[in-house]
């Protein structure tokens, strides 16, 4: 979809540049021959633009853009799904591990795990310091008071997230 966005907007923009440029000429030469007077060639000159040409390039510029921004979402989401077949195939990984396979950073990895997380698609916890990642069904993970990583009591950090004060893991519902 993002592509056809795309390649829309270009044909519009095209269409409305070629257009332009022949409608342009041939007024040109209409009032250069004197078959044309000024005032009907600028008549010409506004319906032409007016109706014809900045729509059509509008409203490719439009398709344009849209089509741009459905791919770098689409392009994320990828990322994303990437990045969640990864650790659940594994059950374990490390952070440094995930960076260079999606070729990506450690913020941008972080970030991406706590937006599949919001979206409810990860539960598991992560041992930032150790820098690794632990996949587990989300049912093994509620009603724990216990961290998995050291054992510590843990606390409430946000909406799907637990916090262990001791260890610094963070625990993914």
């Amino acid at each position: 979809m993002a592509a056809s966005g795309r390649l829309i907007g270009i044909l519009l923009i095209g269409a409305g540049v070629v257009l332009g440029v022949a409608g342009g000429v041939w007024l040109a030469t209409n009032v250069s021959e004197g078959t044309l007077r000024g005032s009907g060639a600028a008549f010409g000159a506004i319906l032409l633009f007016g109706f014809l040409v900045l729509p059509l390039v509008g409203g490719g510029a439009f398709f344009l853009a849209r089509g741009t921004a459905e791919a770098k979402d689409l392009s994320r989401v990828r990322e994303q799904r990437r990045l969640l077949d990864i650790v659940s195939t594994r059950g374990q990984v490390a952070i440094s591990d995930l960076v260079l396979e999606t070729g990506s950073t450690r913020d941008k990895v972080q970030s991406d795990l706590y937006d599949l997380v919001g979206r409810g698609l990860f539960s598991g916890y992560v041992d930032w310091a150790k820098g690794t990642l632990f996949s587990v069904e989300a049912r093994q993970l509620q009603g724990r008071h216990n961290c998995p990583n050291c054992g510590g009591q843990v606390e409430l950090g946000g909406k799907g997230l637990i916090k262990c004060p001791y260890c610094g893991a963070e625990i993914f519902l």
